[in-house]
């Protein structure tokens, strides 16, 4: 049977949401449309502020008060509905045929009502279900997303849950009315990847125990490539391309498909920097005239400024809005093909040989206790580690490991139970002098996870970059203050009249810029960057990789990178450490580690990340860390130095088993 002749169960055509925001209107979404078949799973892509999640929720009227859809049609299993139906209306369709999975499970339970009740509640609203026998299917209910004991946990709260367990009552929630259709929005990205795998695994199986078709919304490709059947991409408030997973990945059409793609770290070429996105998405208050993509695509023709592209086919199952499809373009495809893609710049490095000079900073037998009532929790438990100046280590391990608080103990904003932490050949983990800790503070700076919630909201650009200035005294006077802040906003590509503006006026990438800005601009030696990418879209990303292997480069900085995004690590990384419940488990050159990888631990955490090639991706089986199969009865675990400059913690014995198994492995991360 051809793709296109399964069932069409769902159908959104020309669909157009309007936000009223302060007096202005804004166009979330333009005209989209799409199909959803039987049994398939469908995922949109595309940057924040695309319309994925507002396209989504209009199909089952969860805009927000200032939302409403203004034109298009949508019908489910052929029968039309219209998208302002009033709120008793949507109950009829929300939950019981097409159910939604948010991306953050800690906002999306109610966090007074136990896990079970929320789930039961749920039963008896849409079935008149009796609270026994409610009860008793919530309990299957969480049996069959996997939480051990259901019994016991549908009495708990959701802060008594881990992040993936939180996960996995939000799905069961959602499956509870077993729906027709499941729409996942980003239900991963807060995840690590051993966990993200385990979920992606669960709702794959769900899918096809209750025949359910899904509509995964996401910006990792990797996760793409892991779920999709077929993928929608979507820009500016339209889909622009869409077909086969195998076609997206293989044959994009679209300029912007093809950039995305582009972006990917495991596509970059170490030493050289990422291809980048030029520019920002369309402002959506204005009315868009021809390709929206047109100012952000180098390649763009005129007419791309001037119409509107129809959508051209490719195939049977592969659509794409660009008019470098027409016949007439042919001649400029044909040039552009053999013209390839443009070589990116070589990036200088400021890496010096190791063993010349003495370590930048030393961790040594660093230990990190936390009292939780009457018990001691070791949040870090024996770490050593070296970095030399103008090198980027990497600490990589699953939320919980201990590598946040690594970095809060050497900005010392942690105690420290045991240890010493060495920088510039001074101790700074004791009692310093008042001038001593400022002179640390200002040579090590933090770029933190969240650009937001890092940034004063109610303070504009230009102090939240000054605050440095001020606190260590680095200016005489106003003008050299004022001179130091527009360098730091030129050196991260931030435009001087960006000044005068507050953090909610930027996309999230600009917000990172000015938490990289405010970092530099006191001039540090070291910086702490903890998780400073992962809140941000492929493209996004990717500029700012490139930013700071660049701001490296020029500034002879030194980093100590913190991160779950292996690819990424892989990419910006000259030695990684990886990290499992508070102790260093493993330590190498980046691509001695990706090349072999020892620890059984360290191989989980790769072979759980995605990767974004559909053919690797859909037959992949992960398995999970067991530490339970050491063995050390005989011989206890040691800092092995298994090839120069690789170390593990093992036995003797097993690491001589390890190293028989990777043999000639290749980490395809």
């Amino acid at each position: 049977m051809q793709y296109q002749d399964r069932k069409k169960i769902f159908s959104a055509r020309d669909v157009v949401v309007k936000f009223n925001l302060r007096g202005k209107v804004l166009t979330a979404v333009r005209k989209a449309s799409l199909d959803l078949y039987e049994g398939e799973t469908l995922a949109i892509v595309g940057e924040s502020g695309s319309g994925k999640s507002v396209f989504t929720k209009s199909f089952i009227g969860m805009l927000d008060k200032n939302g409403y859809m203004e034109s298009g049609s949508l019908a489910l299993d052929g029968q039309e509905y219209p998208g302002t139906q009033s709120e008793k209306e949507w109950l009829n369709i929300r939950g019981k045929k097409i159910a939604m999975v948010f991306q953050d499970p800690m906002t999306s339970l109610n966090p007074v009502k136990t896990v079970g009740q929320q789930i039961r509640e749920v039963i008896t609203w849409h079935f008149k279900t009796d609270k026994e026998t409610a009860k008793q299917e919530a309990i299957e209910l969480l049996r069959l997303v996997g939480i051990p004991e259901p019994e016991q946990r549908y009495k708990q709260y959701p802060h008594q849950f881990s992040g993936g367990m939180r996960q996995r009552v939000v799905i069961a929630t959602a499956i509870a009315c077993k729906p027709r259709i499941l729409i996942c929005d980003e239900p991963t990205t807060a995840l690590d990847v051993t966990v993200q795998a385990q979920i992606l695994q669960l709702i794959k199986e769900l899918k096809d125990e209750f025949g359910m078709s899904v509509i995964y919304i996401t910006h990792d490709l990797g996760v793409v490539a892991h779920v999709a059947d077929r993928v929608a991409v979507m820009y500016a408030g339209q889909i622009i391309e869409h077909g086969l997973a195998n076609e997206i990945f293989k044959d994009a059409r679209h300029p912007y498909t093809k950039a995305l793609l582009l972006s990917l770290p495991q596509l970059g070429e170490k030493g050289r920097d990422l291809h980048a996105i030029k520019g920002s998405p369309p402002n959506l208050y204005k009315e868009i005239k021809g390709d929206a993509f047109a100012p952000r695509n180098p390649e763009a023709m005129k007419i791309d400024f001037l119409y509107e592209p129809p959508m051209f086919q490719v195939s049977d199952t592969h659509f794409a809005k660009t008019w470098l499809l027409h016949a007439q373009a042919r001649p400029y495809t044909d040039a552009l093909d053999r013209e390839g893609i443009k070589d990116t710049e070589p990036l200088r490095s400021s890496r010096p040989a190791e063993g010349k000079e003495p370590p930048l900073l030393s961790v040594k037998n660093l230990t990190v206790n936390y009292k939780l009532g009457r018990r001691t929790f070791c949040a870090v438990n024996d770490v050593s580690f070296d970095i030399h100046a103008g090198e980027t280590f990497s600490l990589v391990g699953e939320s919980g490991s201990g590598k946040t608080t690594v970095g809060k103990a050497i900005m010392k904003i942690c105690h420290t139970n045991a240890g010493e932490i060495w920088f510039q050949g001074k101790q700074v983990n004791k009692k310093l002098a008042r001038n001593e800790l400022a002179a640390y503070r200002q040579a090590v700076q933090m770029i933190f996870q969240d650009p937001m919630a890092s940034l004063n909201d109610r303070a504009k650009v230009e102090y939240i970059i000054s605050e440095g200035l001020y606190n260590f005294k680095l200016f005489k006077k106003d003008a050299e203050r004022r001179q130091k802040v527009s360098r730091a906003m030129e050196s991260v590509g931030l435009m001087p009249e960006y000044l005068t503006r507050f953090p909610h006026e930027f996309s999230g990438g600009q917000r990172q810029r000015i938490g990289i800005a405010r970092s530099l601009v006191v001039e540090p030696s070291l910086v702490v960057a903890d998780e400073p990418i992962s809140a941000l879209d492929v493209s996004i990303r990717a500029q700012v990789i490139n930013l700071l292997n660049r701001l490296k480069a020029e500034k002879q900085l030194t980093y100590l990178f913190i991160a779950h995004d292996l690819s990424v690590v892989r990419y910006i990384s000259d030695r990684i450490a990886v990290m499992y419940k508070g102790r260093l488990v493993e330590l190498a050159e980046a691509e001695a580690l990706f090349r072999r990888p020892l620890h059984p631990y360290t191989r989980a955490l790769m072979d759980a990340a995605p990767v974004p090639d559909p053919e690797i991706e859909r037959d992949k089986k992960v398995a999970v860390y067991n530490p339970a199969a050491h063995d050390y009865t005989r011989e206890g675990p040691a800092w092995l130095e298994a090839e120069p400059g690789h170390y593990v913690r093992a036995n003797r014995a097993e690491l001589a088993d390890w190293l028989k198994i990777t043999h000639g492995r290749g980490a395809g991360v």
